[in-house]
């Protein structure tokens, strides 16, 4: 049986954009865009909210002239099928997409035990209904991070700093040990 796979890139403080709804600060380095691609290699289809699909689709017309991993990913990106959960999108701006109007957790599970390569969720606000995707915990097998839900943050709002990683550990327990010096 296939596995739904939820990523995204974070910021250390659990945002994936900032205040104005910018994620320049978390574009890749060409290491980072690597090891990203070979990732996603895995995905069959991915499952997208409107915002997001409008992002990434992005990646079905980039310049041929990009740098090499970034057409590598064009590749991976293209190879996919895609859905995309919207009320509003009326069609696709990209090959193999398909538009579904509702979010239905049984249908993905069939999708899943259907299917021959990995599936893909992102998108914050995916199905923003009584059925979407976080409050259905068996759903995903691979969370990406472990959600708490809520509660209070690490660090308030409105702090913004250019960090450097000075060391990091994984321990088995999935507890992830990074250390920071400001730049």
């Amino acid at each position: 049986m296939a596995k739904l796979i939820y990523t995204a890139i974070t910021s250390l403080d659990g945002y994936i954009e900032d205040e104005h709804g910018s994620f320049d600060w978390s574009a890749p380095d060409e290491d980072v865009h690597a090891f990203v691609n070979d990732l996603e290699r895995r995905i069959g289809t991915y499952l997208y909210g409107r915002r997001l699909y409008e992002t990434m689709v992005y990646w079905e017309t980039a310049p041929a002239d990009s740098p090499a991993v970034e057409l590598n990913y064009a590749r991976v990106w293209r190879s996919a099928a895609k859905i995309v959960y919207s009320t509003t999108l009326q069609e696709t701006a990209s090959a193999r997409t398909r538009i579904e109007r509702t979010f239905d957790a049984a249908a993905v599970r069939a999708m899943k035990e259907a299917a021959n390569a990995d599936l893909g969720v992102g998108g914050a606000e995916l199905a923003a209904h009584d059925d979407r995707v976080e409050q259905q915990p068996d759903l995903v097998d691979e969370p990406g991070a472990k959600p708490v839900g809520g509660g209070k943050r690490a660090l308030p709002d409105g702090v913004r700093l250019d960090l450097e990683l000075l060391d990091e550990r994984r321990f088995a327990s999935g507890v992830v040990y990074l250390r920071y010096a400001t730049r």
